[in-house]
């Protein structure tokens, strides 16, 4: 079974795409090497990567590395779907192209996650009815869109938007058809949101296509509420790290996983200043811990 699971790791530790000057100085070759040589055999794209898919294919498969998938940000509580729509549907042809299987969706109408000034726990937005009705349906037609490609979406709960809780997962996963609409399991921003990520893995285990492996450093977590941080000021801070590295453990987690017969990509993303965190050194780490917790 655990030959259906692959391991990539994100971009996100060399380059922050929200934050260009974290990390700035650190060159897309010198990322994609570093990842294959800690031994990852998948990405996630970041804002340096060629755009062209034959001139990044050919980058990556001499490494040894295929693309998991990419992060797609959709607007369909606050703009008109066709606006979502086109632009969806350049990144999932892009995608395909380099043979992705899933397409990364977070919806970031009344996002406050890139919002510097905003504090992460306390401007938190909540959708109202119509809006909760806009995002089923949109997400439904972008389900529909990545299925002409034979994909699935999978989306993504995320800290300071809409969807982030248990009870607003479960609110999403009950109002979208399960053929149409999947799920992203995403460990850090789970914990860091107070939620208890192996209940929501078991209800969902049947949607969930895509898996982001994060860990949490407590007491900056702790300091980010208290200080009334922005979710990017909490990432400055290092509230995110890589799997072994802090409060999380993974071993239940990995039961919850292997038990429910995954398949699909695990990636590590632990966004961190690399300045402050070496993105090489952590990598290695993260790719040592999985090791140790799941023989793969």
């Amino acid at each position: 079974m655990t030959k259906q699971i692959q391991l990539a790791i994100a971009p996100i530790a060399w380059t922050n795409d929200d934050m260009p000057e974290l990390g700035s100085e650190n060159t897309f070759e010198q990322c994609i090497s570093e990842m294959a040589l800690a031994g990852f055999t998948g990405t996630e794209i970041g804002n340096k990567y060629p755009k062209d898919p034959e001139v990044l294919e050919q980058y990556l498969s001499i490494r040894g590395l295929k693309v998991a998938s990419a992060w797609f940000s959709a607007f369909l509580t606050t703009k008109p779907f066709e606006e979502t729509a086109e632009a969806f549907k350049a990144h999932r042809d892009f995608l395909h192209a380099m043979g992705a299987k899933v397409i990364v969706v977070a919806e970031q109408g009344h996002s406050i996650q890139g919002i510097m000034t905003a504090p992460v726990f306390d401007d938190k937005p909540v959708f109202t009815d119509e809006e909760w009705k806009k995002l089923a349906e949109g997400l439904e037609k972008l389900g529909d869109l990545a299925h002409e490609k034979d994909m699935e979406i999978v989306y993504h709960h995320h800290m300071g938007t809409g969807v982030q809780t248990t009870e607003e997962i479960d609110r999403l996963m009950e109002m979208t058809d399960p053929d149409k609409v999947k799920l992203l399991f995403d460990t850090g921003h789970l914990v860091f949101s107070g939620e208890n990520p192996i209940a929501v893995y078991n209800r969902h285990q049947d949607r969930i296509k895509h898996i982001h492996f994060k860990d949490i450093r407590q007491e900056t977590a702790e300091e980010v509420e208290k200080e009334k941080d922005s979710f990017l000021n909490g990432v400055k801070k290092g509230v995110f790290t890589v799997p072994g590295d802090g409060m999380i453990d993974f071993t239940p987690i990995w039961t919850a996983i292997h038990a429910s017969d995954y398949e699909g990509w695990i990636v590590v993303e632990a966004e961190q200043d690399p300045a402050k965190a070496n993105p090489f050194e952590y990598a290695v780490k993260a790719r040592s811990y999985i090791r140790e917790v799941t023989g793969l």
